[in-house]
């Protein structure tokens, strides 16, 4: 999910379509559970890199009659997060592309306001969360939860993963990027101005037999169609045939009995 300055900072994992499939296997549930002791019916949220709108929609529902706004820099994902919506017929949620540098509302405007693996892919987190915090009103909160790439963890031990890792965070921080943001969030979010900051952790596992398939299935396609392969390729950080030899070991993974993979996130509930 990605909400960046069009033109400057690069996603590193596109839109290919292994990617917006990951993304829309995203609930509140399963991704924003620290967020949801602080929804209640009537708030405002603005959702900040919503991509195809899964948890934006889940907010929505939490928080009707209020009313949820879903941010994301590509029209393309915008329209399939607008057709969710219609889908799920949820009434009180909108959909618009946007800039987090920058966003088109007035100081003070929600009482919530989300990012979900957005701070990771931005060139300057600060920056972006100064303009959460900006359009947040007073005793509202800025959440925002991402990944910490090395601090995942997989057994058993195959060096195509180890590749991947090393690769992954070449391209990420080729694009001026921040891969393990999720140890960082408390530093950027007193950068930003936050003086109130309270920290948690959650983490994704993969360990069972259907867990370990669409895991190595998403990451398999992604390491040789998204964005990420092209990037790898472009900058010259790898050949097609290391991209083939990674995805292998991916699914190489993902046929274990025993296979488990680990993906810790920091979270922060940031108030002014």
């Amino acid at each position: 999910m990605s909400a960046q300055q069009p033109g400057d900072d690069v996603y590193t994992h596109g839109h290919h379509e292994s990617v917006v499939r990951a993304h829309a296997a995203r609930t509140a549930e399963n991704s924003a559970a620290f967020v949801l002791p602080y929804l209640s019916p009537g708030s405002t949220l603005l959702d900040v890199g919503c991509g195809p709108g899964t948890i934006t929609c889940d907010f929505a529902a939490l928080v009707s009659p209020g009313k949820v706004t879903g941010l994301d820099r590509s029209p393309d994902i915008i329209a399939q997060a607008q057709a969710l919506a219609v889908e799920r017929e949820v009434p009180n949620v909108e959909f618009a592309a946007g800039n987090i540098y920058d966003l088109d509302f007035a100081d003070e405007s929600f009482d919530v306001v989300h990012a979900h693996q957005v701070l990771q892919h931005l060139t300057d987190p600060v920056e972006a969360l100064r303009e959460m915090r900006r359009v947040a009103k007073p005793g509202g909160i800025v959440a925002v939860r991402d990944a910490d790439f090395h601090g995942m963890s997989w057994y058993p031990e195959i060096p195509e993963l180890d590749e991947w890792m090393d690769l992954y965070q070449r391209v990420a921080r080729r694009n001026g990027a921040e891969p393990d943001a999720g140890r960082r969030l408390v530093s950027w979010a007193q950068s930003a101005g936050f003086t109130d900051v309270a920290p948690t952790s959650s983490n994704w596992l993969y360990a069972t037999a259907q867990q370990r398939r669409w895991q190595a299935r998403v990451w398999g396609e992604r390491v040789l169609h998204s964005a990420f392969a092209e990037q790898a390729l472009e900058y010259g950080f790898a050949e097609p045939a290391d991209l083939a030899r990674i995805s292998a070991g991916w699914h190489r993974w993902g046929s274990t009995g025993d296979g488990w993979f680990l993906i810790p996130n920091g979270e922060v509930i940031a108030r002014a």
